[in-house]
């Protein structure tokens, strides 16, 4: 088996490290083809390798998976029905060899699937073991979510990151789909902030108590049907009774539905499976059974019906959609995105998917300015005085009359006194559906531009970081895409067929060309009015500007100085296609 270039990479990375430091992770989200990385890593390690993972499945999957990136070495199992020492790489049930440790002999290397779950006490034991029969043994984790939800640390486990192979580099080299997102308000978000935490998650009775109700189960299904009625579905929901009732909704409107619980046997779990493997079944719907190592790559909507409170969690949910669909495997099905639709409040709660990684969760934490190591809740650096930013404040909402921020509780902004809107009582059944950004919430505000630049509202968006602007544009039914940098010009970035992609497309532009501190939607100058000078080169009065930011005006220059290139820019590319 040939690895592509980028998993070649990380493999070279993780064993340097394994050979300078005795240990390492490896971060790799879903489709960046962990378990050939990890085969190919152990495969070229000396003597004797031991991989761990805590489920059947992934025993089997991880084997095989080994076989093929090195077909000249041999294999064996440690699992409850077969005990085998003596090969090259022996794959092992962790639980079944935690409750028989004695049988473990020496091994020069110990890999982990899904390494997050490294500082659980079953794996701990074994690598003490490990460690206790050969001190030399070298440690590798391997995992797409570093971040554990119940926050004990990996430090102690391994001291070092090799590598972290993004899910934006794997969206833009095509290795994975896009992600297309959407936040559906069933009115129920003020009650779920108010649910409370455990060590490893929201309490998921209390938020069924909230979300399982039978004209929030109905309208599930029916904005499913509005945006995602073509596709394979996976559904996760807070507790058994939600999932019972979500599936019993879609089967009631006509659409054929299972569902995943752990208490299945294993051949009635592989029928199902099977079932909607081969397309009988169109949604699958779980608790928390196929959150992480399961993928079926023809599935490309993903409904979340429950919050998350750790990232690492939402991160695993959404990935299940994003794999590309292999031809051969799948002969005559496609997908060109996944459209996720979380009902509850992931993504507002935690912006983008993608995952930072941190062994320190506990205990400390590195100034990115000076490197010193200071205590996790430190808001000031004591060396360089840096200011950390501040995590788990109070939710916040934003005025729209002076633009700052108040607690979601009051009716009224505590800075300028404007009301905010109040929701409607029992209004369950309408839903406020908008798509937001999926990755780290743009640190750029953008400006619909299209009633000043005489057509359609919204169909000009700008955004502008000084330098640097990008700009999205409506055209006979085609979304295009433009840049422009001080001094270099301006480019024809993309022609897509929907607006989202368009803007994640213009987004990422600014995002590398521009300077997301000048440019960014905290600073001052996109509240303060705009200058007489401004509405000078615009033509018009400040009188006329009355209401119009300092910001808004700079994105309406923006187009009023580069209007007629673009303009003839698209008429070309239009002609040309034509």
């Amino acid at each position: 088996m040939k690895l592509r270039d980028r998993q070649v990479v990380f493999s070279d990375r993780c064993n340097a490290a394994l050979d300078e430091r005795g240990n390492t992770l490896g971060v790799a989200p879903t489709g960046a083809g962990k378990t050939v990385m990890l085969s190919h890593i152990t495969g070229r390690r000396p003597g004797q390798t031991l991989v761990l993972q805590h489920r059947d499945e992934l025993v089997t999957q991880n084997r095989n998976t080994y076989g093929l990136v090195n077909p000249r070495k041999s294999t064996g199992l440690y699992t409850a029905s077969r005990k085998e020492w003596g090969y090259d790489a022996t794959f092992a049930m962790v639980q079944t060899l935690a409750r028989n440790i004695d049988d473990m002999p020496a091994v020069d290397t110990l890999a982990i699937d899904e390494g997050h779950h490294a500082a659980a006490d079953s794996y701990r034991k074994i690598i003490h073991a490990a460690m206790e029969r050969n001190p030399n043994t070298k440690l590798l984790l391997v995992t797409a979510t570093p971040n554990r939800g119940d926050k004990k640390a990996l430090r102690g486990v391994v001291d070092n990151c090799a590598d972290q192979i993004t899910l934006k580099e794997l969206i833009d080299s095509g290795h994975l789909v896009p992600p297309r997102t959407m936040v559906v308000d069933i009115g129920v978000r003020d009650a779920l902030a108010g649910v409370r935490r455990t060590i490893s998650d929201f309490d998921m009775d209390a938020v069924a108590a909230i979300m399982d109700k039978s004209v929030l189960n109905d309208q599930v299904v029916k904005t499913w049907r509005q945006h995602a009625a073509d596709r394979q579905t996976v559904a996760f929901c807070a507790n058994l009774e939600h999932m019972q009732h979500v599936a019993e909704a879609f089967t009631a409107a006509g659409i054929v539905a299972t569902t995943i619980e752990g208490t299945l046997s294993k051949d009635e779990r592989a029928k199902r499976l099977g079932a909607y493997d081969r397309g009988e079944v169109q949604v699958i719907v779980n608790v928390a059974v196929l959150t992480e190592g399961w993928d079926h790559q023809p599935t490309s909507c993903v409904l979340l019906l429950r919050p998350s409170s750790y990232k690492s969690t939402m991160i695993q949910m959404m990935g299940r959609g994003l794999r590309k669909v292999d031809p051969e495997r799948y002969p005559g099905r496609r997908k060109d995105d996944c459209i996720i639709i979380d009902y509850g409040t992931s993504l507002l709660m935690h912006g983008g998917i993608e995952q930072d990684t941190n062994i320190d969760q506990e205990g400390s934490m590195q100034c990115p300015e000076c490197d010193a190591t200071v205590p996790r809740q430190t808001r000031e650096c004591p060396i360089c005085a840096h200011e950390f930013p501040v995590r788990g404040e109070a939710p916040q909402k934003v005025c729209q009359a002076c633009g700052k921020d108040n607690h979601t509780a009051v009716r009224a902004c505590v800075h300028c006194g404007d009301l905010f809107p109040e929701k409607e009582q029992g209004a369950l059944g309408d839903f406020e559906l908008t798509e937001v950004g999926l990755f780290d919430a743009s640190p750029f505000k953008w400006e619909a531009i299209g009633e000043f630049a005489g057509i359609d509202d919204h169909l000009v968006m700008c955004a502008a970081a000084f330098d640097t602007w990008s700009m999205v544009l409506s055209y006979y039914g085609r979304w295009h895409v433009f840049g422009g940098v001080k001094g270099q010009g301006i480019r024809h970035l993309a022609d897509l067929a929907d607006r989202l992609p368009a803007l994640a497309t213009a987004d990422d532009f600014l995002r590398e060309h521009g300077d997301q501190d000048q440019g960014s939607k905290t600073r001052a100058w996109l509240h303060m009015p705009a200058t007489e000078k401004q509405a000078q080169m615009l033509g018009t009065t400040p009188f006329h500007l009355f209401g119009v930011s300092r910001y808004r005006a700079s994105c309406m220059l923006t187009w009023k100085f580069n209007a007629r290139h673009l303009r003839a820019k698209l008429e070309h590319t239009r002609m040309v296609a034509a």
